[in-house]
């Protein structure tokens, strides 16, 4: 167990990204190409996913105006998290607090296999696609990557710091499937099992812990009740 004197926090998963259709486009016909060039960071949203951002920015609205919204957002550097943001307050009457940007709060890294969906990983490397598979998320990690093990350690030292720096201050961070994967894991504290088999973290989705002055604790995960 550790202790946290954050009054709350919610990480938001950004809204749908052109990534996440032209992973599920592959997926869906078998397609072993690269459907996507450049970088991840610079990966937008798509139509769907400003429209998510959107109702994002109704639901931020109605936790300011029930007297619980944050006081400070911290914010992953890649686009579609910014994006994400900056289309959630664009709407009227919705609450700007202060923004700040942490290279911590990046999606995982995939190395050698950037932006590469799983079939066309599994066509290129195979043995890597087998080793994936055997190890788990948690644990593997590719060429030049990161293992979801490694995203955690980067967010323990954020959530660290940001626990000494504001304290009692309700935290919103704007970020990605890994990151929220990551927070749970490090807000369970010590002895936590590695979070293997959690459910999906859907795009556009909100989790909450909040915080009783020493601990915070979970209050929902993966929500997206606010998009229906």
């Amino acid at each position: 167990m550790s202790s946290y004197a954050l009054g709350g926090v919610w990480v938001v998963r950004h809204g749908q990204s052109i990534a996440n259709v032209a992973y599920a486009e592959a997926e869906g016909t078998g397609s072993t190409g690269l459907p996507l060039a450049g970088r991840d960071a610079d990966v937008p949203l798509s139509e769907l996913g400003r429209a998510q951002a959107g109702v994002l920015g109704g639901w931020l609205a109605g936790v300011a105006r029930e007297g619980g919204g944050p006081d400070l957002v911290v914010c992953s550097p890649y686009a579609r998290a910014r994006e994400t943001w900056e289309v959630m307050t664009a709407r009227p009457r919705v609450p700007s607090p202060p923004l700040l940007i942490d290279e911590r709060l990046r999606d995982r890294e995939m190395g050698i296999f950037e932006l590469h969906p799983p079939a066309a990983l599994r066509a290129r490397a195979p043995e890597e696609a087998a080793r994936r598979e055997l190890l788990g998320e948690w644990a593997y990690r590719p060429p030049g990557g990161e293992a979801l093990s490694d995203v955690a350690l980067r967010v323990r030292d954020f959530v660290t710091e940001l626990d000494r720096v504001a304290p009692g201050r309700r935290v919103l961070l704007i970020a990605h499937d890994a990151i929220a994967v990551a927070v749970r894991f490090v807000l369970a504290g010590l002895g936590a099992p590695a979070p293997e088999a959690l459910p999906p973290v859907p795009n556009a989705s909100v989790s909450h812990w909040n915080g009783d002055g020493g601990r915070l604790r979970l209050v929902r995960w993966g929500d997206t009740g606010h998009l229906a």
